[in-house]
Formats: C-alpha cells, sequence, structure tokens
C-alpha cells in the first residue's frame, strides 16, 4: 500500500471534510479533533451547534505551521487523519487524570487519529504514526509522547481514538506513565538529523 501523508493545508481542508463525513466517522465530525484543544466547556453564541463551532476553529488552524495534522491518502483520495503539536496546544491535557504532564520536559503530543471503518486494518494509523514522528523531528521536537488504549485482548476499533498501545511500541514508544489500567503515557525520544 502506497501512501502519501501531507499536513493539513487550506487548500486540503475539503479533502478534510471529506474524510470526517465518511461512513462511520460521526464522532470525529462532533469532535472535530478540537476537545483536547479546548479548556473548559466552550461558549456558544445562539443557534450554533458545538460540531459547527468546532469544525470552523479547525478550519481557521488549516495552513498554520506548524500544521494542526497530517492526512494520510491513498491513490488521491483521503483515508486517514492524525492530529498532533506542542503539548501546550492542547489545552485539556493539562487537566487530563490520564493525560496531565508525566514531568515538565518540552513535548510534541499525538493525540487523535480518524480512519474510517472501511479504510481499517491496512496499516493507516501506523503509516501516520511513522509520518507524525517524522514530521515533529522536522519541526524541531525532541521528544514525543501519546496516549493509546491498551485493552487485552483488543475490542473494537470504534474508540481507538487515541491508537493501539501496541502499534506505539512497534514504533518504539516506551511507557512512562500509567494512570488507568488501560490508558498508558508513551514516549519516543526524536534525534535531531546533524
Amino acid at each position: 500500500m502506497t501512501l502519501a501523508i501531507e499536513p493539513l493545508t487550506v487548500a486540503r481542508w475539503p479533502d478534510l471534510e471529506a474524510l470526517f463525513g465518511a461512513r462511520g466517522c460521526s464522532i470525529a465530525r462532533g469532535c472535530w479533533c478540537m476537545y483536547y484543544r479546548e479548556s473548559g466547556r466552550p461558549a456558544l453564541p445562539a443557534g450554533v451547534r458545538l460540531q459547527d463551532q468546532r469544525r470552523r476553529q479547525l478550519q481557521a488552524l488549516a495552513g498554520s505551521e506548524p500544521a494542526a495534522g497530517l492526512l494520510a491518502y491513498r491513490d488521491g483520495e483521503p483515508v486517514g487523519w492524525v492530529t498532533l503539536g506542542p503539548r501546550e496546544q492542547f489545552a485539556k491535557l493539562q487537566r487530563s487524570p490520564v493525560m496531565k504532564p508525566v514531568d515538565a520536559q518540552p513535548v510534541w503530543s499525538v493525540v487523535c487519529f480518524v480512519v474510517p471503518p472501511a479504510q481499517r486494518h491496512q496499516g493507516i494509523a501506523s503509516a501516520l504514526l511513522q509520518a507524525a514522528v517524522a514530521y515533529a523531528r522536522a519541526q524541531g521536537a525532541t521528544l514525543l509522547e501519546a496516549y493509546p488504549v491498551d485493552k487485552q485482548p483488543p475490542g473494537r476499533d470504534d474508540w481507538l481514538w487515541h491508537g493501539a498501545k501496541s502499534m506505539y511500541d512497534k514504533a518504539g514508544f516506551v511507557e512512562v506513565a500509567r494512570r488507568r489500567p488501560q490508558r498508558p503515557v508513551v514516549r519516543l525520544r526524536l534525534e535531531q538529523a546533524p
């Protein structure tokens, strides 16, 4: 399988909308990968739905530097998404009982994956994770952190937005904390190219 993985830009925004509009991505359409960027309950103008506000907020981040996330394409069609960035861009991580800071080191966070059910079990999330590692390194990050789900035996994919721990293990991430039985915090130290 050959994938092209690209940062979110204004020109690629329609591709992200198409991906989130795919069958089986209703949770993504409600969140728009903004939940962890929020702090507290967002204030909504009268008559505005939360999912619409979140969609507009993510669209406003399209083309930002660093990118709000990466899109995977197969044969020109969007098939996956990962959101990542400096930890401080994700306000909810600060207060999360599971994902709160392990220490004071500056880290980038891999927060969520979106892969429609028809595209799962084809290595797309793993390819996105490898691309996220390369992207974070290219942006100068020295430590990449994630918050996977560790379920034995593996269950339904529907709630694996953070990715499976086994995927991170294969990519060389190391567990650094576990505050709930099925929710470790994992890290990968990124070597900078000379």
